[in-house]
């Protein structure tokens, strides 16, 4: 399970674009990894910006994100109740994205 902080790894240079980062090869892999930010007020980049710039550099589906946040869950220090709750939640959120996605 893998932490990223992608909005500060290009801040700090770790990749000249966020593009670079491989996001997506994490994903063709199957790596488990989530998506965080890193001292927000410093590097600029709160939680939701983060995701919304991974999300404009590689295009991920709504099973991707499922895929993204459910890797979060299962790398969190929740116990395993809490855990359970959060997968619940995430499964209805997918289920409503793709619900509304049928309907475009």
């Amino acid at each position: 399970m893998l932490t990223l902080c992608p909005v500060s790894n290009v801040v700090l240079r770790g990749a000249a674009r966020l593009a670079d980062l491989p996001i997506r090869k994490f994903l063709d892999a199957g790596v488990r990894f989530s998506i965080n930010s890193d001292d927000p007020a410093y590097f600029g980049g709160y939680i939701l910006e983060n995701y919304c710039a991974v999300h404009d550099a590689f295009d991920l589906s709504v099973d991707e994100w499922a895929g993204v946040a459910m890797g979060a869950v299962e790398g969190s220090w929740c116990d395993e109740a809490r855990k359970a709750v959060l997968r619940a939640e995430v499964e209805q959120v997918v289920g409503e994205w793709r619900g509304r996605l049928a309907m475009v």
